[in-house]
């Protein structure tokens, strides 16, 4: 076992019996750690604890960060365009990463989709016109919002500079609420 294993391992030996002592003196927190019934539901418990506990033993290392993808991580598009990418695609069923810069819909053109529309603005600020409503919304990061199918809506206005980055998760008709 290379040095660099055996520490890990002993850290996790130590969350662990971190873990045995809080639960030993604290029969709230046994019975919460009973109630677990996945690996990943005690790691998550022993979280909230402040303990880390994730790995078992033989699992690999994380992903080298080349090969990690981080949503906030993508090169602002031309201005006054947008760059959609597919992040996940099952049947009618898709989500999408838009990267927009200075961008809006031609003046005119409304959206009006079969599928409904979960999106959320990550980055930047935005502001989305629904036909059905007489003053666009003022959309901020972190901001998200349902759009039901076949309500007409338009993106009046996007940052420029880095841009807005959206997660938009499309689903269809029968899976909507």
């Amino acid at each position: 076992m290379a040095e660099e294993q055996l520490q890990r391992f002993l850290y996790k030996v130590e969350q662990l019996n971190a873990l045995v002592a809080l639960i030993e003196a604290d029969s709230e927190l046994r019975a919460r750690l009973a109630g677990c019934d996945t690996h990943q539901e005690v790691v998550d418990f022993a979280s909230t604890l402040g303990l880390e506990i994730g790995r078992r033993w033989g699992e690999s290392d994380p992903p080298a960060a080349s090969e990690q993808r981080n949503l906030l991580a993508s090169t602002p598009p031309p201005v006054g365009t947008e760059q959609i990418e597919v992040l996940l695609e099952k049947g009618e069923l898709k989500l999408e990463r838009i990267h927009s810069c200075a961008a809006s819909t031609p003046e005119g053109q409304w959206y009006d989709q079969a599928q409904g529309e979960w999106v959320s603005l990550l980055q930047g600020s935005a502001q989305l016109r629904f036909e059905d409503e007489p003053q666009p919304r003022q959309l901020q990061a972190g901001d998200w919002l349902w759009i039901a199918p076949h309500r007409r809506h338009r993106v009046e206005a996007t940052d420029g500079g880095r841009g807005c980055l959206w997660l938009a998760l499309f689903l269809p008709l029968n899976l909507c609420p």
